[in-house]
């Protein structure tokens, strides 16, 4: 069955938004004399949980936090590191090819729309998607509900479709949708576990979507 639509995840497939994230998370620790220890992040990367999982292991090495007062500073510094953020290399390649292929897009993100939105059209690319799925509408990753939603709007069924992801708790989402998943670590994700993806790439640039549609 040939395939008529790609589902990207955002974070850390798109964009190395995650890079960012987890460099502000481990500034914000740092200034409270402790260090974010990576196999907590780990665990929550690609999930909707960060932001409360991140503020409740602050707490238990520094008790009595403030979570209200530091999530605006936190907030802040995120953006700041994602002002000169492009897409990752490839990625535009892709959704050209894509495009010339008559392929359907979508993008399935455990984030909120308030923050997907937003970035697709600074960094260009909204203009490629038919449908976004974001978190704030529909259950988080690992859960399959934003696959499903995504097959839904795109009208089309789970063997014509390929996924995108860049964290194991997505590609567990795509998986239990029944797409075929392509895996495409970041630097921040290479070395987790991705033995449940069908294909992993350590970048766009390493193969065509050509070639990968031909597989």
């Amino acid at each position: 069955m040939p395939t008529r639509a790609l589902v990207f995840d955002f974070d850390g497939t798109l964009a190395d938004t995650e890079s960012a994230v987890l460099r502000a998370w481990q500034e914000v620790f740092r200034e409270h004399g402790t260090e974010l220890p990576l196999e907590a992040w780990y665990a929550v990367i690609g999930t909707q949980h960060t932001t409360p999982a991140m503020f409740a292991l602050l707490a238990e090495h520094v008790p009595g936090i403030d979570p209200d007062a530091l999530r605006p500073k936190t907030k802040a510094r995120v953006y700041e590191l994602l002002e000169t953020l492009g897409p990752r290399e490839g990625v535009e390649t892709y959704l050209e090819t894509a495009r010339e292929h008559g392929l359907k897009l979508a993008v399935a993100s455990s984030s909120s729309g308030g923050w997907v939105n937003p970035h697709l059209e600074r960094l260009g690319i909204a203009r490629y998607f038919d449908a976004v799925l974001t978190g704030d509408l529909h259950q988080a990753k690992p859960d399959p509900d934003l696959y499903l939603a995504a097959l839904n709007a795109l009208e089309t069924d789970a063997h014509e479709t390929i996924a995108f992801e860049d964290t194991p708790h997505g590609v567990t989402a795509a998986k239990a949708a029944g797409l075929t998943c392509v895996a495409v670590p970041n630097a921040i994700t290479e070395s987790l576990d991705f033995r449940q993806a069908d294909v992993v790439l350590p970048s766009f640039t390493a193969k065509p979507l050509e070639a990968l549609l031909e597989d």
